[in-house]
């Protein structure tokens, strides 16, 4: 395979011809969003899109996955627009990848394989490149079979055991096995680490917020604009991957926890989404997520039903409302225009649980925060908590986190009711244990 030299991350721009492979899953101008999403992950990596076309295939050639003459065709493009790399926006095999490059001379990638170098390319902490190390060696781990020709070589027997020895591309496909091994403990003892840090921040009296969206929806901004952080912010696509947490004031409350999370795509990789796991299992722990979404986007609907997937594979709950509520800011009101009757509207009766914002001015940024507020609030149980008369820590703990409602005291010791989240009420009963 050509090796895939990313020299835009140092400066200079490489360009790349991106060509989508249409089966008849995505019609209309969803065809033209996918195409410009595409474009924007090719800039993330400093990749310049020459230009981007679709091609209709109604049956995929095992070999090219494009049919003779298309190939053909896209290869007189990457000539006029003098691309070096070809872009297809879908799924390749190891084996389609391979003929794609031997016919063209070019080097080709996947959605796939751009999206992980993407990741590779971002991850700052140790975790990060952990986890994107793992998913770039399994998704490499499944394109050693007939795909690099330099490893069908075959290495000497050893000793007097004579005959062939082990070829090449077995002896890689072992060290890819044993790499993939050892990263998988480092991330258990990582993720041992993070759940040992979530379970005390459950026993802590501040609830956590985790921010979730498509990327590029503003999360970020958001983020920076509550918690006063410098996080990393630009429009671009997966500006954030390493999820970061923050203090932030609500109305209500001592303080509350902000999570940033890495932000989703439609079609992301199975590999990033199980090697991500643990960090974007924070989601699932949260008291509250708010669902930033780009309302300016005509694809907006669409993005929301790919962060709503990728959601229910994290195991959370989106039909029975149990565990974590969800909030949806509806993000960048200020690039709408209503004086344009082709520009996204946001209709007059929306839903309770969704709040019009814009992070980058603060318009309806106060409300949401009350928002969060007011729905933490919310489906709290009323219960009679017996303490000893010294017990001033847990005394001090409930009334933080709610709302005594009655104190008496009975045979030396205080009887309270106290009303609050049912969260609350696990936390309260770990601080028991």
């Amino acid at each position: 395979m050509i090796p895939f030299e990313k020299d835009g991350l140092d400066g200079s721009t490489d360009r790349a011809l991106i060509v989508h492979p249409d089966l008849g899953a995505i019609s209309g101008n969803h065809l033209e969003y996918r195409l410009e999403e595409a474009a924007g992950l090719a800039l993330a990596i400093g990749l310049e899109a020459t230009s981007t076309r679709a091609f209709t295939i109604r049956a995929p050639k095992p070999g090219t996955l494009f049919g003779s003459g298309q190939v053909r065709e896209i290869k007189t493009i990457l000539a006029q627009d003098d691309a070096t790399i070809l872009i297809v926006d879908g799924t390749l095999t190891a084996i389609q990848q391979r003929n794609l490059e031997e016919e063209l001379k070019v080097k080709v990638i996947d959605r796939t394989g751009l999206i992980l170098e993407i990741f590779g390319a971002r991850a700052a902490t140790a975790e990060g490149r952990l986890q994107v190390e793992l998913a770039h060696l399994d998704y490499q781990a499944g394109r050693l079979v007939r795909s690099w020709t330099h490893l069908e070589r075959q290495r000497g027997g050893f000793g007097f055991l004579g005959g062939p020895g082990e070829t090449q591309i077995e002896s890689d496909r072992r060290m890819i096995r044993d790499r993939m091994a050892k990263l998988r403990k480092d991330l258990s003892h990582l993720r041992k680490t993070r759940t040992l840090h979530r379970s005390r921040r459950q026993k802590a009296p501040w609830p956590v917020i985790a921010l979730v969206g498509y990327t590029n929806a503003g999360k970020s901004t958001l983020f920076n604009r509550l918690t006063g952080a410098g996080v990393f912010a630009e429009d671009l696509l997966f500006a954030t991957l390493d999820p970061t947490m923050r203090e932030f004031p609500l109305p209500g409350y001592d303080k509350a926890i902000l999570s940033d999370t890495v932000g989703f795509v439609s079609d992301l990789p199975t590999q990033l989404v199980a090697a991500f796991r643990a960090t974007l299992e924070e989601v699932t722990a949260a008291d509250i997520i708010v669902h930033v979404r780009d309302i300016s986007h005509a694809a907006s609907d669409d993005q929301a039903k790919d962060v709503e997937h990728i959601l229910r594979e994290l195991g959370v709950d989106l039909e029975t409302g149990e565990g974590a509520q969800i909030i949806e800011a509806w993000n960048k009101i200020d690039l709408l225009n209503d004086a344009d009757p082709l520009s996204v509207q946001i209709p007059d009766d929306i839903p309770e649980h969704v709040c019009p914002i814009s992070a980058i001015t603060g318009e309806g940024v106060d409300q949401l925060v009350q928002m969060i507020s007011r729905n933490l609030s919310l489906n709290h149980d009323v219960e009679t908590v017996t303490l000893d008369m010294s017990d001033g820590k847990r005394l001090a703990w409930l009334h933080e986190n709610g709302r005594v409602l009655e104190t008496e005291e009975a045979q030396g010791a205080l009887v309270l009711a106290v009303k609050m989240s049912k969260r609350n009420w696990g936390r309260f009963k770990q601080l028991e244990s």
